[in-house]
């Protein structure tokens, strides 16, 4: 049987992405055909690069070109600003393909539990990446009046979340950051971040580029502190992480420069501090966050640590917590709220008794949990895509049951049809030129930012977007 197939994927960031390529290449390897729309909530596509890594990441942003390549292909179709759920259902979207799959992502904190951790000073990690990042569903404005910050975790989003924090405004210029929120960080009175994680030195969770990225700020010193190395030494797991893997002999190395660098040179205007063997138990304040209380924590030797007994208060005026993302359920497919997953076997999306539903799949962090970094997507994808194709042989697909009409266009006929301003690759394409646009044209404003150039500059508002990116479709078709 030749394969011919209607597929939506819902979420248009990387797992969503890669998700429709290997489809594609799939069914053509089969000798079938597939027509995939690629919805997304926000009027531009790439999810996580666009909206959840910091503006300073180029390298990391660099995934942007190969999927740009993927959806300039023209075998995938961007269908951006509907939200899946409201602006249109599951129910109508499985009635119009054979099959859908939801890449849509974890957006959320995962929560914290401790007293005082909902005081006004403290955020979530999330919350400020999407501020700085331009999401276009976040206020403008930041709350940045703290001189001393706490941030509490050790991976890659915690110490993202204080290098923003930490750096100057000036040096983030060179990126795509929003002109609202270079205003705001340069009002910042900070000198002082903390970063603060429960387990020792050789266990965190950070990449060798973002510690090593971390040194190369300008005017911000990193300190991290003898006490914490030496509470972990002895330590039978760390000693068997430093003689096995490369990755943790470069972060150690390091950590180990910044605690014998040189005394006589100037101290920067800002400071960066790494504390580790740290574990929150409370955030301290009556009426706003004044500090926080944690238990100093020791290995225990598999790699996990125990409180000591000891705790230690830390003045500050704002907490971020950095512990993890959580996913959002889709209404009208089933969710793990325990595990903030939809839950499924092998990308197969199943119901309460564990079965699966027919035409129904999951990819990426929704599928999974927030864990892995961006290339882990590719191998989620081609799992669940496998499925989906033996699936569509097998027959155990149902047909859809509404006529997708000449070139597929009802389902724009529907969106219109409820005043839905839906944008496409070529309103995004007008779009990312617009940004362009605004970078060239920027001038620096004093003498301190001579010599800075911008490739773009974000553009922020939702209606704007959408504006910008549905009149420069017309002008492009």
């Amino acid at each position: 049987m030749t394969l011919s197939l209607r597929v939506a994927i819902v979420g248009a960031g990387p797992a969503g992405i890669y998700a429709g390529n290997i489809l594609q290449r799939q069914v053509a390897e089969a000798g079938g055909e597939v027509a995939i729309d690629l919805f997304e909530s926000l009027p531009a596509p790439y999810g996580l690069i666009r909206y959840g890594v910091a503006p300073d990441h180029p390298r990391i942003k660099g995934i942007v070109n190969s999927l740009h390549e993927m959806l300039d292909a023209g075998t995938i179709r961007l269908i951006g600003n509907v939200e899946v759920g409201r602006d249109v259902t599951v129910d109508e979207l499985r009635a119009r393909y054979d099959a859908v799959i939801f890449a849509t992502g974890a957006l959320k904190d995962a929560p914290l539990d401790i007293p005082g951790i909902d005081l006004p000073g403290s955020y979530g990690a999330a919350d400020f990446v999407a501020w700085y990042d331009g999401h276009p569903d976040v206020a403008r404005t930041w709350p940045l009046e703290a001189q001393s910050i706490a941030v509490i975790g050790n991976g890659n989003v915690a110490l993202d979340v204080a290098r923003v924090l930490a750096k100057h405004p000036k040096d983030l210029l060179p990126t795509d950051v929003p002109a609202n929120v270079v205003e705001g960080l340069e009002a910042s009175p900070v000198t002082d971040v903390h970063v603060f994680g429960r387990r020792g030195p050789t266990h965190v969770k950070f990449t060798p580029i973002e510690l090593r990225e971390l040194g190369e700020v300008p005017d911000v010193d990193i300190v991290v502190y003898d006490d914490d190395f030496e509470r972990a030494a002895g330590d039978p797991h760390a000693e068997q992480l430093l003689a096995s893997n490369n990755q943790v002999k470069v972060m150690t190395r390091t950590l180990n420069g910044w605690r014998t660098r040189d005394e006589g040179r100037a101290p920067a205007s800002r400071r960066l501090h790494l504390h580790f063997l740290h574990a929150p138990v409370e955030v301290l304040g009556s009426s706003a966050v004044e500090g926080v209380r944690f238990e100093r924590t020791r290995p225990v030797g598999d790699g996990s640590v125990e409180g000591t007994g000891e705790f230690v208060d830390v003045p500050v005026q704002a907490v971020y917590r950095a512990v993890g993302y959580a996913s959002s359920p889709v209404p009208g497919v089933p969710f793990d709220e325990r595990r903030a997953v939809i839950p499924n076997d092998g990308g197969r999306v199943t119901d309460a008794a564990g079965a699966p539903i027919p035409g129904v799949y999951a990819t990426g962090w929704i599928k999974r949990g927030p864990v892995g970094l961006i290339g882990h997507t590719k191998g989620d994808a081609l799992e669940t895509i496998t499925n989906l194709v033996a699936d569509a042989a097998s027959g155990a697909l149902a047909a859809p049951t509404v006529d997708a009409g000449p070139d597929g266009d009802e389902v724009f006929e529907l969106l219109e049809a409820r005043g839905i301003r839906f944008t496409t690759w070529n309103g995004w394409l007008a779009l990312d030129a617009h940004e362009r646009s605004l970078g060239e044209a920027w001038e620096p404003a004093d003498a301190a930012h001579a010599g800075i150039t911008r490739e773009r500059v974000k553009v922020v508002p939702r209606d704007e977007q959408v504006e910008i990116s549905r009149s420069g479709a017309l002008v492009a078709g």
